[in-house]
């Protein structure tokens, strides 16, 4: 008796992640001095980070990036080997049909490279769990600060040096995330070597993974998940610095109900055709008026007769 084995398949197994972790981060001002500790939302950085969805996601980013203009070409594209080389026969060589053959010195290059794109395609799930999961890395090993305003009204650079000096954060690189409001601030940091601007909308895990500190504001700084869920927009502030708030929409009226249709009333009848009257000519006063001096000429005729 024989015994044949069955394939059993097994539904795919869902990890169990921990909860998130409440984690934070060193607040400070534009002159260095420590102001406790800022609490960052744990949905973002306080999740364990998946490394598996993290190497996918930096290693697309990477080919992303590449150029792909590299070409060579083939042996319709060299220029010359129109003409036979050599004969066909008695010459003891191979027979060659042209000069820019692949085999043959000068010619062209077989399955070379072309420009391409290295382009690969990621999931927008994927490349939000990469992002939160490089932000959770860096706050876990403490890498995460906060200034509370920067304290600049103009470019310079000396002044955003400054600044990095009494962050403590000079000697090392650091990826600094503005606003595009802040455009005093981003040309301040675009001179500093080991300073590099993203903006709000560009956060990349790659960018965060290669930098050694994280330097948010209290305007950039993401407080819910909602953020990164599409485009990364900041709240319009006003002039004081106050969230705007967007007009209530009005209300919708009540669309009004049709009165119901009026049947429609029986056409009338026709009356029947009436026999028109026989018109009699008008007598105008100049038809008279002829008639008259008609009769006068006539009785003077009859008494010149």
């Amino acid at each position: 008796m024989s015994v044949t084995a069955t394939s059993i398949r097994r539904a795919p197994v869902k990890k169990e992640r921990p909860a998130p972790t409440a984690r934070t981060a060193i607040y400070r001002n534009a002159a260095g001095h420590d102001l406790g500790t800022v609490d960052l939302e744990p949905t973002i950085f306080g999740l364990e980070p998946n490394l598996a969805v993290l190497h996918q996601v930096v290693t697309a980013q990477l080919a992303a990036a590449r150029a792909g203009t590299q070409s060579t070409k083939t042996r319709a594209e060299v220029r010359g080997g129109g003409a036979k080389p050599f004969a066909q026969k008695g010459t003891g060589r191979a027979r060659q049909g042209s000069s820019r053959s692949p085999s043959m010195i000068g010619g062209g290059i077989a399955l070379g490279p072309k420009p391409r794109s290295y382009r690969q395609h990621t999931p927008k799930k994927m490349v939000r769990l990469a992002l939160l999961s490089a932000l959770s890395d860096r706050a876990i090993v403490g890498r995460i600060a906060v200034i509370d305003d920067w304290a600049i009204t103009e470019p310079k650079t000396k002044d955003a040096a400054t600044i990095l000096r009494k962050l403590r954060l000079a000697e090392q690189s650091v990826l600094i995330v503005v606003s595009h409001e802040e455009v005093e601030v981003a040309r301040s940091f675009a001179n500093i070597p080991n300073a590099q601007l993203t903006t709000y909308s560009e956060l990349s895990a790659h960018d965060v993974l290669r930098f050694d500190w994280l330097l948010f504001s209290d305007r950039t700084l993401p407080k819910s998940t909602d953020d990164f869920s599409n485009t990364h927009l900041i709240e319009d502030l006003d002039e004081d610095g106050v969230l705007k708030e967007d007009p209530k929409p009005a209300a919708k009226a009540a669309p009004a109900k049709k009165a119901p249709a009026a049947k429609a009333e029986a056409p009338a009848k026709k009356a029947a055709p009436k026999a028109e009257a026989v018109a009699e000519p008008a007598v105008t006063e100049a038809a008279v008026t002829d008639e008259a001096d008609t009769g006068t000429e006539a009785e003077e005729d009859d008494a010149d007769a």
